[in-house]
């Protein structure tokens, strides 16, 4: 197997992936349920990377915008560019994680999980710290996976068409 065609093939699914989330938070679209019932959002930040081309041709363009204002990124869009990184922030309840995504391999960057608490009381588990912070990588990786799912149903059934035309709709829009 050509491992270039596979990692392009991995490449393209990325973009149409962090394309189509940004599509659906722009519409709206923000709150995902996890397995066990509860709701949390997702919002794209600051930063965020477009791509288009191939080969030498290939050109990025990066919005950085304290004010979350990426005119940039949707001009990028509509000159036929993906999203290939991406800063996200998943709220849940009162809780806060922000991470940075490649669309490429999917690795994530920069990612700050809600604070824990740091006194220590007399009698505490000493390992507590630590098993809270796992916990939390653990939820942020699960709200992550959760997102993704839903984006593979959409994206391996016949509704597929349908939903590229409506991303297709928005960005000519913006």
């Amino acid at each position: 197997m050509d491992l270039t065609a596979v990692e392009r093939e991995n490449t393209v699914l990325g973009q149409d992936f962090l394309t189509w989330l940004w599509y659906r938070i722009a519409s709206g679209s923000h709150m995902f349920q996890l397995e066990d019932g509860k709701y949390y959002s997702v919002n794209m930040e600051q930063r965020i990377s477009v791509q288009g081309g191939n080969g030498e041709g290939v050109e990025t363009a990066t919005v950085n915008s304290p004010r979350g204002e990426l005119t940039e990124a949707m001009t990028g869009l509509k000159t036929g560019k993906k999203v290939c990184r991406a800063q996200l922030r998943f709220q849940s309840d009162e809780d806060e994680w922000t991470l940075t995504v490649k669309a490429e391999d999917f690795l994530f960057s920069g990612l700050k999980t809600p604070k824990i608490a740091t006194r220590d009381e007399e009698g505490d588990d000493p390992d507590a710290k630590f098993l809270e912070k796992v916990y939390l990588l653990e939820k942020a990786m699960t709200m992550f996976d959760t997102i993704f799912k839903e984006f593979l149903k959409v994206r391996l059934s016949s509704d597929w068409k349908e939903e590229a035309a409506k991303v297709g709709s928005w960005i000519g829009a913006i």
